[in-house]
């Protein structure tokens, strides 16, 4: 069934109904992803507008994520619902074998500046070393019909692509403009039933980065059995992922597994995060941290600092890190252990068997 989105204004006590109309122009919906891709609910760089394909085709949008795959985002305009489809299908076949060099011809055209230096600048960390292992496809529109959302659904579903629709409905009351935002299914779920067909099944076990700066340590981790991140949606909505019982391994970037430990509770921001010190109970965020710039951003949930509390079963010191050549890690704040060698390893290491 197409979605409908439907606003209302609380005027006087009662809701009135805001009317839902057309974007005079689509190419402004472009522009704003174009200028800001967050407004897509997504942590991406876009890398390249109106790209060229092999095939003669002009992409919308290009952009990549923060584990260097990439992402076609094409916006529904005057195109008939069902050329949509196929079309963006058309572009993944051209994406999927783009390797650096081409990467970066397509980005230093749009950006102005090399692949690394922007993708540094946005998300604050070094250019993945692999690129373009996995793809997207993302399809912006007012509307679709019925027929185009089964064939999404489908493709998602029973063939594990990771393809979904954006929905932005454009509202009008008085002289204010409103726009909003709805995913025709989950992202994350489409993103993992997409993964799960190409990779080893799930371990049973998370992965979850330390992210030890000045904002946290690991000695503070164990110090208050916690886990933590933030400065960033992306961050924080990392650590959110997590629910009570899930198992985890915990990473120190650089250096390797030091902790393995037990979800007890759902994040939340440090200044709700009840810990003893000195036989008070106090917030995170008044507690002796070697970090304390952790405090920062607090009147922000988007920039606080979130903690997840974590019940540790073995730990290592920083200098005490398992690893060995091949070792599972990525950048994602947390994600499902799959990789065979890495899971063996770790359950030896920790002694998970003997928990």
């Amino acid at each position: 069934m197409s979605f409908n989105m439907q606003l209302w204004e609380v005027r006087n006590g009662k809701l009135v109904d805001l009317r839902s109309s057309a974007l005079d122009k689509e190419e402004r919906l472009e522009n704003w992803i174009a200028q800001d891709a967050s407004v897509l609910g997504l942590e991406l760089l876009i890398i390249g507008r109106q790209v060229t394909t092999a095939y003669r085709g002009i992409i919308d949008l290009l952009a990549i994520n923060r584990q260097g795959d990439m992402v076609v985002i094409e916006l529904k305009k005057h195109k008939t619902p069902r050329d949509i489809v196929s079309q963006i299908l058309d572009y993944a076949t051209w994406v999927k074998d783009l390797g650096y060099k081409e990467i970066n011809a397509i980005a230093f055209k749009h950006l102005k500046k090399s692949l690394p230096s922007a993708f540094t600048d946005h998300f604050n960390e070094s250019l993945p070393e692999t690129l373009n292992n996995n793809h997207s496809m993302i399809i912006a529109a007012a509307e679709l019909d019925d027929a185009s959302e089964r064939i999404v659904q489908y493709l998602a579903d029973d063939h594990g692509l990771n393809i979904n629709v954006i929905f932005f409905n454009y509202f009008q009351n008085n002289e204010q403009e409103i726009v909003g935002r709805a995913w025709l299914m989950d992202p994350e779920e489409v993103n993992e039933r997409s993964e799960s067909r190409k990779k080893a099944p799930w371990s049973g076990y998370w992965f979850v980065n330390v992210g030890e700066c000045e904002r946290r340590t690991w000695k503070d981790n164990i110090r208050y059995n916690f886990l933590g991140a933030g400065g960033g949606k992306w961050f924080s909505n990392g650590l959110k992922r997590l629910q009570p019982g899930d198992k985890i391994f915990a990473y120190l970037k650089g250096v390797g597994y030091v902790g393995f430990g037990e979800v007890t509770h759902k994040a939340v921001m440090i200044d709700q995060f009840m810990v003893n010190e000195d036989g008070a109970e106090k917030p995170l965020s008044e507690a002796q941290l070697t970090a304390p710039q952790a405090t920062d951003g607090l009147a922000d949930p988007d920039l606080s600092e979130w903690a997840v509390r974590v019940v540790w079963r073995k730990t290592f010191s920083k200098e005490e890190a398992k690893t060995f050549k091949g070792v599972f890690a990525n950048q994602n704040i947390a994600c499902k252990l799959r990789h065979p060698e890495t899971v063996e390893f770790l359950v030896k290491e920790f002694d998970v068997l003997e928990q």
